[in-house]
């Protein structure tokens, strides 16, 4: 339900439209695609995690397999991109309730929703966990009932409703605007998925982190293509992909759900969208937190960070990052032409991209360095080794290559680039750093060895 409600959110309700406007029904494609490339990098994450259940998941395999500088960069590229999230979500957030309540301005239901959420995850782990649990269980529900209904709207099974699986082909084809638009949303589905690996982090803290994290890796797949597959080809069967609403109209969902003459659609979709907005707001500050503290343990962030309450919280990184999202969401209401906020929202763009790049290359260098007994003690396999490491990097390459052909996907790029690039003048400091505290360890060992002898 984690992994669920890491991906399941506005995205999917009401940013999938934009997919499907550009792509046609071959959005399924995008999406399918997509979801490959998920599944690839959670089974590479969850062979490492099985072995090894940490709370940095990733961030602290790269340091293991590539060294600190990995660990510092995708550490905090994470870090940054959830930060981002968390900002979206909460001005989005802000806009429903304002819709709802006009009276309440956006900025004031934005604040609101950042204060509820820094509660719910400072309190404990499984505040977080049954809080994300409900939150998702509303979202699942809804798709549910929206693939049974659509499935027999699609086959004319539904009151009032006419075979329309000809949607598919019928309208330029089944790919009306060439394979070059496919490939290139696959990173807009990637922004969508992003959060999968949510579970394996969330495992790492749980009782028995093993079979957490083998059960997460496992299963990610069909719900990724259940969820998000089956529902984008419910859409385009249903609905004439030339003929789907602006998103700012109406959420594809809600509209859908009218042609269903379900009384009160759009006031049921809104109550769902706005439960995802706040699940993934929820989970974006989980993860963004728990990566905060595991660099701060790693001396990649300010050591106070990593300090928890008696109940396992890093309370500092919570709090921190949650600061973090606000400073971006109030920018967007006191100076939204500044294009700080479009800044932020853009250079997350390629970091699904560099994590899963990462997480494939440390994953094929912790493998080599494995010994046989090892390799053959592993509880979770990644298969084809090392060809699907090669293809994930590939493909991911290839789909930064066709970002540059648009100019939507060039500012993703470049920006995305500039963020990594600050990172990057920062890593002298953050060595020098690393290298003093060995050096004072080491200075203390010695000193309690000579104490020893003596």
């Amino acid at each position: 339900m984690i992994t669920l409600g890491g991906i399941i959110g506005a995205s999917l309700f009401v940013g999938s439209a934009n997919i499907v406007r550009s792509t046609g029904p071959a959005a399924t494609l995008s999406y399918a695609i997509g979801g490959l490339f998920v599944f690839l990098a959670m089974r590479m994450l969850g062979e490492m995690a099985a072995a090894r259940p940490a709370v940095g998941s990733f961030m602290e395999y790269a340091r293991v397999g590539l060294g600190n500088w990995a660990a510092y960069l995708v550490g905090w590229l994470y870090w940054y991109f959830w930060v981002g999230v968390i900002a979206y979500e909460a001005v989005v957030g802000g806009g429903i309730l304002h819709g709802w309540f006009p009276a309440l301005p956006a900025w004031a239901g934005s604040l609101a929703l950042l204060g509820i959420f820094v509660c719910t995850n400072l309190i404990s782990l499984r505040t977080f966990g049954e809080t994300e649990f409900w939150l998702a269980s509303v979202k699942v529900v809804a798709i549910v009932v929206f693939l049974a209904a659509g499935v027999l709207f699609a086959l004319g099974l539904w009151p009032n409703a006419t075979f329309s699986v000809s949607n598919l082909w019928m309208h330029d084809g089944f790919m009306p605007n060439g394979l070059g638009v496919v490939l290139s949303s696959i990173a807009l589905v990637l922004f969508s998925y992003f959060g999968t690996e949510i579970a394996v982090m969330a495992a790492a803290e749980s009782e028995n982190p093993g079979k957490g994290i083998r059960q997460a890796a496992n299963t990610v797949i069909w719900r990724v293509m259940l969820f998000y597959v089956g529902a984008i080809l419910v859409i385009v069967t249903i609905v004439p992909w030339n003929q789907l609403p602006e998103p700012s109209v109406i959420a594809p969902f809600t509209y859908v759900f009218s042609l269903f003459g379900v009384p009160g659609a759009e006031i049921l979709m809104g109550l769902v969208i706005f439960t995802a907005v706040i699940s993934v707001l929820n989970s974006g500050t989980y993860s963004a937190s728990r990566m905060f503290a595991a660099l701060a343990e790693q001396g990649l962030a300010p050591a106070v960070v990593a300090k928890r309450t008696k109940r396992g919280v890093p309370a500092l990184a919570v709090i921190a990052s949650t600061i973090g999202g606000l400073i971006a969401t109030l920018v967007n209401f006191i100076a939204p032409s500044s294009g700080i906020y479009d800044f932020i929202m853009n250079s997350t763009g390629l970091v699904a991209l560099f994590v899963y790049v990462f997480i494939a290359v440390t994953q094929w260098r912790l493998r080599i360095k494995m010994t046989v007994e090892e390799r053959a003690n592993l509880k979770l396999k990644v298969w084809l080794f090392p060809w699907l490491n090669i293809v994930l990097i590939a493909g991911a390459i290839g789909i930064v290559a066709i970002m540059m052909s648009t100019e939507s996907g060039r500012t993703q790029v470049w920006t995305s680039f500039v963020a990594a690039g600050a990172l990057v003048l920062f890593w002298p400091i953050v060595r020098k750093k690393i290298a003093l505290q060995k050096e004072k360890k080491a200075a203390v060992r010695s000193s309690d060895l000579a104490e020893t002898h003596q």
